[in-house]
């Protein structure tokens, strides 16, 4: 059974259905719009007319469009925080093991979300400096946390040389977000219209060699 609410802007009744599953798919059309795009950016209009939701659920569930992205950059960092957390924990895997799927799962994820480092950038810089703190500690402050522990292992076993987990998260951050936001180079300078899997794959690939090449100690 759908649940009906007042919300503006619908029918005269005032009153509009809520679909199950309304706010996941919103989010999912969100990011979907963004990825699709290649953009940190959505209207409402193509919202509506993707998801077939009416815009004015935005509002019901988020407050307005700013909400919205809050929310899909809260729902896409905490997937990743927690897969970070759970390697980090993996007693038995050693560290250059624990890297190399570290970076492995970093190429996948800006493959399915490759706006996530841009909405980041943007919603910290909108943002008052509460929420642009509580985004940094709860999404990029762990990261950095988890590079200093995975290098700071390998250095102690002896697999890694001394880096700054600072700049190595920059590096690891940079090598992905510029290479996934990157479609207008493929096409204009590559012919190539779209990220397909097997370039994801050869670019995994190269990315995981370079970067541990940069930091095992043999």
């Amino acid at each position: 059974m759908k649940e009906r609410s007042a919300l503006p802007n619908g029918p005269a009744s005032g009153d509009v259905a809520v679909p199950p599953g309304a706010r996941a798919m919103l989010l999912d059309t969100a990011s979907a719009i963004m990825r699709d795009g290649d953009v940190v950016d959505i209207s409402l209009s193509e919202l509506s007319l993707r998801s077939g939701l009416n815009s004015a659920l935005v509002k019901y569930y988020f407050g307005n469009k700013a909400g919205l992205l809050k929310a899909l950059l809260d729902r896409d960092w905490q997937a990743i925080v927690s897969s970070v957390d759970a390697l980090v924990a993996k007693d038995e895997w050693e560290p250059e093991a624990k890297l190399r799927r570290h970076l492995w799962k970093v190429v996948d994820t800006f493959y399915e979300v490759p706006y996530l480092n841009r909405l980041t950038m943007r919603m910290v810089r909108e943002s008052d400096d509460t929420e642009a703190r509580r985004i940094a500690d709860c999404y990029l402050s762990p990261i950095y946390r988890a590079y200093e522990q995975l290098i700071g292992d390998g250095v102690k076993a002896g697999v890694f040389r001394e880096i700054d987990p600072q700049l190595f998260y920059f590096t690891v951050t940079g090598a992905v977000d510029r290479f996934f936001s990157a479609r207008l180079v493929l096409k204009h300078c590559f012919d190539q219209d779209s990220l397909t899997e097997e370039l994801r794959d050869r670019y995994r690939e190269h990315t995981i060699d370079i970067i541990m090449a940069g930091i095992l100690a043999r």
